[in-house]
């Protein structure tokens, strides 16, 4: 597999176009890219980020993952972990309601990384995580 790191496609439902594109332009200051009536694409730290309209509100279910219930499905990025603090401290100012808060998960075993993760309004999970050593990433 090539070592170069492509941006990937991603594109989720929102039961509501104009709170969302606020959310995500705002609140988590994507820029904006192409748009319809329909849906709005975003760059999402070098990504392309999409977000389409569908009536109904996300459903997630949970598992445990290191003593915690984390929502299935999220998405998100891996951060640097300036990039992270940043983002939490923005999050954290704009109210933002988290799932789980900031945190570092797995302290001391292999994969030791900080986590958080909140829903978009119209319930995505996204988790947003670094690492202080980029190459633990897939570390088992």
């Amino acid at each position: 597999m090539s070592k170069q790191l492509n941006p990937f496609h991603l594109a989720v439902p929102v039961n509501n176009l104009q709170e969302c594109r606020k959310f995500y332009g705002e609140v988590l200051g994507m820029k904006e890219g192409r748009s319809s009536d329909h849906w709005v694409d975003f760059d999402f730290y070098g990504h392309q980020f999409v977000i389409h309209y569908s009536p109904e509100k996300t459903k997630l279910h949970y598992n445990p993952v290191d003593g915690d219930q984390v929502p299935v499905p999220h998405y998100g990025v891996v951060l640097s972990m300036e990039d992270w603090k940043e983002l939490a401290e923005r999050l954290e100012k704009a109210n933002v309601e988290f799932v789980l808060e900031p945190t570092i998960r797995f302290k001391g075993k292999p994969g030791e990384q900080a986590t958080l993760f909140f829903l978009d309004p119209a319930g995505n999970a996204l988790e947003f995580k670094a690492f202080a050593d980029m190459s633990s990433l897939f570390k088992k």
